[in-house]
């Protein structure tokens, strides 16, 4: 999979499952090529997303919501999220 399929593959599962008002997804890989745990075909995705959903969850049940809505992407094509609620 490449970054383009993966991005539009986690927003898809995202908006079905949560109500999102924006949502913005970069690729953020190309700051980790140099680490010594860099896997090849695994990506660094920054998600930023505004949603009255999540916010009115605490931190951690926002991003455990998430979390196993891409449980699938996870496991197979992202070594890292970072994610920003607003």
């Amino acid at each position: 999979m490449d970054i383009n399929e993966l991005i539009a593959n986690v927003k898809k599962k995202l908006k079905k499952k949560i109500i999102i008002e924006n949502i913005k997804i970069e690729d953020k890989t190309f700051l980790h090529k140099k680490h010594a745990n860099f896997q090849e075909g695994k990506f660094h995705i920054k998600i930023i997303l505004e949603s009255n959903e999540l916010r009115s969850l605490n931190r951690i049940d926002s991003n455990k919501k998430i979390y196993n809505i891409l449980s699938d992407e996870l496991n197979k094509h992202i070594h890292s999220i970072q994610i920003i609620i607003r």
